[in-house]
């Protein structure tokens, strides 16, 4: 059951779903025990992430492209090899792979069964090209090729290697408690009693990383609203923006929500936190994030933030949570490596600033913008600020976080590879009195 689950959700990623959509949905449907559950997300989420080096490993044992066969073929194909690469033993990686793709497609049944045991006995150790030329590198890492030449022009070849091997580590899933409701120390000891393993987080203390939890959603810390899943990067980054209680504070691009409550959290659920978001359906998120963790200061607006729909000099504090390529949450979203195009980092560095400036407009004299990215190129992190310094004369730039942030212009970067957690950029204004 979950080799065959795992195939039909790697089937339905390569058709374009997003993995952290179509999984949680098939698990909630399937009666797989936590512990399976578990596995199927690691093999899955690492099958999507290593595919190029999968691919390349199993081509000597195909006698055609591997382009060329059927959906289900491939992903089953790759499972049992992700399998073999990553200390599953042959007779379970090979046996219960071609078991599940009898009942995904019984005709491929033979033919699977046939190149897995050749490439069974082809390792290990399964060979990955040697060189350092960026093909080489990027079968590697399994990346295309554009993104590994673009972050070692921006970030050097050493960051961007470390960066590399970090986001191709599976993705921890951490908790922030509500303080609201709960205090970390009670939640951690109710996670513990319940069999679960925690550990504080490395950015943020007061952070739980978990493991072991099954559906994070069914959790009753979860449920009842006394924590929230977000990484510890994002939560950094809410914290960064300083709420106090009383003020009014918007975050621009808020969906689905995560870093809006955790600014309610952060000024003690007094005062008023804008989520504006232009997705009607995301935006509802928000909305519903608040009401399970019984914030009363969220208010959900749906509006395009080039055309923020409030009065200048209305907010204390502006978050511009811009659109991004995302470079720094690919642990987290396996596919996104596999559809990203290198013209839409150029579209998305164009947008960005004009969110910027738009938001600089409803912030109140004295008052504090930050601009938030979770990705890692030049583009869209320093070359932002470059731009800044001559569209919003006046505006003086707030001292950047300490490490393990790195700082860069006059923002800072958390590179994945810092603290485990995702990469993140991020950059502090204050208004001209």
């Amino acid at each position: 059951m979950s080799r065959t689950l795992a195939i039909r959700a790697l089937v339905r990623i390569e058709d374009g779903a997003y993995a952290n959509v179509v999984l949680p949905a098939l698990l909630r449907a399937s009666d797989l025990p936590a512990r399976d559950r578990a596995q199927v997300t690691e093999w899955v989420y690492g099958t999507v992430r290593m595919q190029r080096a999968l691919d390349y490993q199993l081509g000597p044992c195909l006698d055609r492209p591997l382009a060329k066969l059927d959906p289900p073929v491939r992903a089953g194909l790759r499972l049992g090899a992700y399998q073999l690469t990553h200390g599953i033993a042959a007779h379970a990686a090979v046996g219960e792979t071609v078991a599940a793709m009898g009942k995904v497609s019984p005709r491929a049944k033979g033919f699977v069964n046939a190149v897995l045991r050749k490439f069974s006995r082809s390792g290990p150790p399964w060979s990955l090209p040697t060189g350092e030329d960026v093909e080489s590198i990027a079968t590697r890492a399994s990346m295309p090729n554009w993104i590994v030449d673009r972050l070692v022009a921006d970030l050097g070849a050493v960051d961007t290697a470390a960066a590399l091997a970090a986001v191709n580590e599976p993705g921890v899933v951490t908790l922030r408690v509500n303080r609201q409701r709960a205090t970390p120390d009670a939640v951690e000891q109710e996670l513990v009693e319940a069999g679960i393993a925690v550990v504080r987080g490395a950015l943020l203390a007061d952070d739980l990383l978990v493991t072991g939890t099954g559906d994070i959603r069914a959790l009753p810390a979860v449920r009842d609203g006394r924590a929230t899943p977000q990484d510890q990067a994002s939560h950094a980054v809410a914290q960064l923006v300083g709420a106090q209680p009383g003020e009014r504070i918007l975050e621009v691009g808020a969906a689905p929500g995560g870093k809006t409550s955790a600014l309610a959290e952060a000024m003690g659920d007094d005062g008023l936190v804008v989520g504006l978001d232009r997705n009607v359906a995301r935006t509802r998120m928000v909305g519903e994030g608040a009401d399970r963790l019984g914030l009363n200061s969220v208010t959900p607006i749906v509006a395009d933030g080039m055309e923020l729909p409030f009065r200048g000099g209305s907010f204390d504090r502006v978050l511009v949570d811009a659109p991004c390529s995302g470079l720094g949450v690919l642990r987290r979203r396996p596919e996104a490596r596999w559809r990203l195009e290198p013209a839409t980092i150029d579209q998305l560095a164009r947008i960005q600033p004009l969110l910027l400036e738009a938001a600089s407009r409803v912030v109140r004299p004295g008052g504090v913008l930050v601009y938030s990215v979770c990705t890692l190129t030049r583009a869209e992190t320093v070359a932002v600020d470059e731009w800044a310094v001559t569209a919003l004369p006046g505006w003086e730039s707030l001292p950047p976080p300490s490490a393990p942030w790195a700082p860069v212009g006059r923002g800072a970067r958390l590179l994945p590879s810092a603290a485990g957690t995702d990469g993140m950029y991020i950059l502090s204004l204050r208004c001209p009195l």
